[in-house]
C-alpha cells in the first residue's frame, strides 16, 4: 500500500487506499466490539509496548469507525505509536503531495459529495505528480449503517 487517505464528515468517514483497505470491525477475544476510540487506544498501547521490545511493529495506519455515542472518528497513528484524532489524514509517500489539498479544501461540515470530490482532487494530484502509477483505489464510507463501497471514482487518464 503506497497511499491511504481518510476524510471525516459530520456523520461518516470516507477512507480510500490504493489496495484493499482493512474494513472489518475490531472484536476482542471475549466477544464484544470496541468503539473506534477504544480500538485506537488499544492499538496504540500495543504498538507502544512492542516498540520497546525486541520485535517492534513498523506500521503506519489510519483507523476509522462509527460509534452510536461518539459518531464518526478518524485516527492517525504512526510507527512510533503516536495517536491523534484528525478530521482528515493521509499516510504514505502520496501524503506529501496531498495533505496541502486536504488542508485547503476540507471544511468541518463537508457533505459526502464534497468529500468524494476532495478525494478525486487528491487522487488526480497523485496521478500527475507521484512517481508510481496507482491505477485503482478502493474507497468506502463508514457510517451508522455500516460500511459502503464507493463506486465509480473516475480519474484523469494517465499521460504517456
Amino acid at each position: 500500500m503506497e497511499y491511504l487517505i481518510g476524510i471525516q464528515g459530520p456523520d461518516y468517514v470516507l477512507v480510500a487506499a490504493d489496495t484493499v483497505a482493512a474494513s472489518s470491525i475490531v472484536q476482542m477475544k471475549h466477544g464484544y466490539e470496541l468503539s473506534p476510540t477504544a480500538a485506537a487506544n488499544f492499538t496504540r498501547r500495543n504498538l507502544a509496548d512492542y516498540l520497546r521490545s525486541r520485535t517492534p511493529y513498523h506500521v503506519n495506519l489510519l483507523l476509522a469507525g462509527y460509534d452510536d455515542h461518539e459518531g464518526p472518528a478518524l485516527y492517525y497513528m504512526d510507527y512510533l505509536a503516536a495517536l491523534a484524532k484528525a478530521p482528515f489524514a493521509a499516510h504514505g509517500y502520496g501524503a506529501f503531495l496531498t495533505l496541502s489539498i486536504l488542508d485547503r479544501y476540507y471544511k468541518p461540515g463537508i457533505t459526502r459529495e464534497e468529500a468524494v470530490e476532495l478525494l478525486k482532487k487528491c487522487l488526480e494530484e497523485l496521478q500527475k505528480r507521484f512517481i508510481l502509477n496507482l491505477t485503482s483505489f478502493n474507497a468506502r464510507f463508514i457510517d451508522k449503517d455500516g460500511i459502503h463501497e464507493v463506486d465509480n471514482i473516475p480519474l484523469l487518464k494517465a499521460v504517456s
